[in-house]
């Protein structure tokens, strides 16, 4: 599902040629995915050999987190590959389980030793210098926390090898299933394929996690985390970064579809189930691809909740598109499967044209879930989530906005190597302009994606609700206002140009968010409240120094030495202290260069 320029301008010529010859090609894989010579294939591997792993649980006011490199073996037919890991393990990290509104400290330590990816690194892309891939640094992100912007994860704010950071997070927010993962900048779609992410259950009083919780949900061995991905293998087991030979090593490629499905670290894991109901709190903590997900035998399933917490009644759904950074709240019951009987969780969203030309198809299984003969939860489906009696507020209704922001999402290419950026507002990361939101404002953003590919965008520290998606009349909006070169702010208003009826937000949609899937040649339209340092207890504005003995700001100009790696094209102002957070496209590769802009919370 690549949808970069770069990638396109690759394609030109004699590559186009031989993608057309490819998409012809007459090999047939064992699972039946038509084989390219222009896309890297795992070797063939049997599904369902391996058990669904369950992450270990870790609590408490104060936790030791280190990230470590490792080896970890993806399938009973693998070898060990390189790999890294949170916590002591081999791969991903362990869920934390946290009450909302406790204070928890995170003592976050790097103890990295040279990178798994190390010839895929890109030296080209700001803020990436050649000792990343002896000595990578990393960043903790705590993904979807209310959290002081010192602990926020920074991408600037690295931790090198030898050092450590302390994390404070406050958790003024409801119950919710959150993720953390690395956020180092340039390099952070690596280091999460790595493996550096790992999954946070916030709980509350309502929804406690335990057997007698008040809303009547499945826990214990009822309640599963879903950490989905995909990924390509090399024939001795190791995990490929790289998608295509098309993009030589070393290079800055925008990601790629894999071809097999990854669940908890597991290649196609099976399940036993007990027959009754189970939560899965499942996220998309890929790289790159949107997925359509739906069970084999297309039964129904219910979505209680996503990004920030439970929605007011469950949603009956057949199926449901996630976006990377993404989480959804399931409940599944298996209790109509005899013995025996086995249903997959499947995918069949397939990649755009960019992609399809080299080869690549959709990644079409997750796992397998085989019922056992034993009861499981008979708890029912609940009626309502919010609103009733022991249950949390309802949804408050949308709020008025009293800003209009209009942001664009495109992605120009220039004759220089690596040939494509990724842009928001068409600006660099390192530009000097800084979007300003005004505390206790409420916002309205029309995120205009001129590409013709999803993007989800994720903004930190803030919620908002979806609106609606309307189809955009994208040659003539581009005409109308032509794109100037990439550094200079263009933001037009999509206002004359819509080609179509606004498509609401899906029912499942209606909760809390802090990602949304914006669609290829569409204007997406959600409500940001910006909450007050009296809220959030604590100020969003507050400077913060870097972790001690970290080289130079990434955004150092080219006159400053810097040993972080500066790029002639992302030039920028140096500090000494950073402000504010982030903003970005959830595409990890595009996040890296240079989909992501800076904001500040002012008051």
């Amino acid at each position: 599902m690549d949808s970069t320029i770069g990638r396109r301008r690759l394609l030109r010529g004699t590559v186009l040629g031989a993608a057309a010859l490819a998409m012809s090609w007459n090999g047939i894989r064992v699972r039946g995915e038509p084989s390219s010579p222009l896309v890297f294939h795992s070797p063939d591997l049997t599904p369902f050999v391996d058990e669904l792993p369950r992450p270990p649980v870790v609590s408490g006011r104060e936790l030791e987190l280190t990230a470590t490199t490792t080896t970890h073996r993806f399938h009973r037919d693998l070898a060990e590959s390189p790999a890294m890991g949170y916590g002591g393990m081999s791969y991903l990290g362990p869920t934390i389980e946290h009450r909302a509104g406790t204070p928890l400290t995170v003592r976050f330590a790097n103890n990295l030793g040279e990178h798994p990816f190390a010839a895929d690194i890109d030296t080209t892309v700001h803020g990436v210098s050649e000792a990343f891939r002896s000595a990578p640094p990393t960043v903790l992100h705590l993904h979807g926390g209310v959290t002081p912007p010192a602990s926020d994860g920074h991408p600037e704010r690295l931790v090198h090898p030898g050092q450590h950071a302390e994390h404070d997070y406050p958790f003024p927010q409801q119950a919710a299933g959150l993720w953390y993962h690395d956020h180092t900048m340039g390099i952070t779609r690596a280091n999460v394929y790595a493996g550096l992410a790992g999954t946070v259950l916030l709980r509350d009083e309502f929804d406690t996690g335990a057997a007698d919780n008040p809303l009547g949900l499945p826990s214990g061995e009822f309640e599963v985390p879903l950490v989905l991905q995909e990924k390509i293998f090399a024939a001795d087991g190791r995990q490929l970064l790289r998608t295509t030979p098309v993009v030589p090593p070393g290079s800055w490629e925008g990601g790629g579809v894999g071809d097999v499905g990854v669940v908890n670290g597991k290649v196609w894991p099976n399940m036993d189930v007990a027959r009754g109901l189970y939560r899965f709190r499942a996220l998309n903590a890929a790289s790159y691809s949107v997925w359509n997900l739906f069970f084999g035998n297309r039964m129904r399933f219910w979505v209680i909740g996503n990004d920030q917490g439970l929605l007011d009644a469950p949603v009956a759904v057949t199926e449901l598109l996630l976006a990377p950074g993404e989480r959804v709240d399931l409940l599944v019951d298996f209790s109509g499967l005899a013995p025996g009987e086995t249903v997959e969780l499947r995918n069949d969203l397939a990649p755009p044209f960019q992609a399809a030309v080299l080869g690549e198809v959709a990644m079409e299984l997750f796992c397998r879930f085989r019922a056992q003969d034993r009861a499981g939860f008979a708890g029912p489906v609940p009626e309502r989530l919010r609103g009733g009696p022991g249950m949390p507020e309802a949804l408050p209704p949308l709020e008025s906005p009293t800003v209009i922001r209009n942001v664009t999402v495109s992605q120009p290419y220039e004759l220089r190597m690596p040939p494509s950026i990724m842009t928001l507002n068409n600006l660099r990361y390192s530009s000097p302009e800084i979007d300003m939101l005004r505390q206790g404002t409420v916002e309205q953003w029309n995120i205009v994606n001129v590409t013709p590919d999803p993007h989800p965008i994720h903004i930190h520290l803030v919620e908002f609700r979806v609106l609606d998606r309307t189809p955009l009349r994208t040659i003539e909006y581009q005409a109308a206002d032509p794109q100037p070169p990439v550094g200079v702010k263009w933001t037009p208003s999509p206002d004359g140009f819509l080609g179509g009826a606004a498509l609401p937000a899906q029912q499942w949609e209606a909760g809390w968010k802090d990602v949304v899937r914006t669609d290829g040649g569409t204007v997406t339209r959600i409500i940001v409240r910006i909450p007050t340092a009296a809220e959030l207890g604590f100020d969003p504005d507050a400077p913060f120094s870097r972790v001690a003995g970290e080289p130079v700001s990434v955004t150092a100009p080219m006159d400053v030495p810097s040993r972080a790696g500066t790029h002639p094209v992302h030039a920028g102002s140096h500090a000494d202290d950073l402000r504010g957070y982030v903003w970005h496209c959830h595409l990890l590769d595009h996040e890296d260069h240079d989909m992501m802009l800076r904001l500040r919370i002012v008051p």
